[in-house]
């Protein structure tokens, strides 16, 4: 895969698709390959998509150290000046909606439309995983049993009728076998997201924005997709109805076709 400088770091990344740019922002412990290929396969029938591993991720540069929200911006910012695209439609999942809230705030003029998906502003009125959620998923981390840890990730991040499909576990084992990110930088990534608070600063956003969230989501409860659209003004909220944290994996067309939709009105 290509590398892009990026300050002291590089980072992978992939271009494919035909038409304007779209910068698509992955979630913690996620590589580029987490974006699911048919959401991909869609959105590039209509987009350039650019993805590409966080720093400590994947195939990018490995610097440890602590990271925050905002670190993680600036490498996103970074990432379409050395591409040299001046802007680009941004979607942003989980913990990358947390970046990409963070980019359009502190860079909006490289943004044209942003989409944010199962993801968490902080402040007064957020929710984060229950305390059950995230016992399960550490005791499947710290158990050493690779296996363990994938089955219980797949688990926690979609609702109960997709984790019964086999075939699609089995696409997202590949990609946890394949992909594996260290356990240290989960942890890490964990802590930036504690501390990401962007709830003041949203109603200063004038970007036409998209926010779609699952209701089954147990990774960043539903009342947070709530929560950011009613700070960000005239934001345009979708419901997935049943649906987990991965709704990009449970309806890959209807979240393209939401993304399509939402950069056309905004070109």
């Amino acid at each position: 895969m290509p590398q892009a400088k990026v300050g002291e770091i590089e980072l992978s990344y992939e271009r494919a698709g035909e038409g304007p740019p779209l910068l698509m922002i992955m979630g913690m412990s996620g590589t580029f390959d987490h974006w699911n290929a048919a959401f991909l396969d869609d959105l590039r029938r209509d987009f350039e998509t650019i993805v590409y591993d966080h720093r400590n991720i994947g195939a990018s540069s490995r610097p440890g150290g602590p990271v925050t929200i905002a670190q993680l911006a600036r490498d996103a910012a970074g990432l379409l000046a050395t591409l040299e695209l001046e802007s680009a439609h941004v979607l942003g999942i989980s913990m990358g909606g947390m970046v990409a809230q963070e980019l359009a705030l502190s860079h909006p003029e490289r943004v044209r439309a942003l989409a944010l998906g199962c993801t968490y502003c902080g402040g007064e009125g957020s929710l984060l995983a229950s305390e059950e959620v995230m016992r399960r998923l550490a005791e499947g981390m710290m158990s050493g049993d690779r296996e363990r840890a994938l089955r219980t990730a797949w688990e926690v991040n979609v609702s109960p009728t997709f984790a019964a499909d086999e075939r699609a576990y089995a696409r997202f084992r590949e990609i946890g076998l394949r992909r594996a990110a260290p356990v240290e930088v989960i942890m890490e990534q964990m802590r930036a997201i504690t501390e990401h608070d962007t709830s003041t600063r949203l109603p200063e956003l004038a970007l036409p924005t998209l926010i779609v969230h699952g209701t089954l989501d147990e990774m960043l409860p539903v009342q947070n997709g709530h929560m950011i659209a009613s700070l960000i003004p005239d934001a345009h909220l979708e419901i997935f109805d049943g649906v987990g944290h991965l709704f990009f994996w449970e309806q890959p067309e209807r979240a393209a076709e939401l993304v399509r939709a939402h950069a056309a009105v905004h070109a």
